[in-house]
């Protein structure tokens, strides 16, 4: 029963902290390790904003503007 947990956390992990380290520039263990400690001194409430992070990584194609392909003066 708990290899099943794990296993179904390890194929939908969400990959905040990736995104977030793949942005920051640093290891991903340190913003999982910033998450944990956080957690603890916040009493959770990270918790919160990590699923919400996770929820707009999921659907991040909703909220990417289309940019249309402008035509230069000098392509008219």
């Amino acid at each position: 029963m708990v290899q099943k947990i794990i296993f179904f956390f390890e194929m939908r992990s969400f990959g905040v902290c990736t995104w977030w380290a793949s942005k920051l520039g640093i290891n991903s263990f340190k913003v999982r390790l910033g998450f944990i400690y956080s957690s603890f001194i916040a009493l959770g409430s990270p918790l919160l904003l990590y699923l919400i992070m996770a929820w707009i990584l999921e659907h991040k194609h909703y909220f990417k503007l289309q940019r249309k392909s402008r035509n230069n003066i000098w392509e008219l």
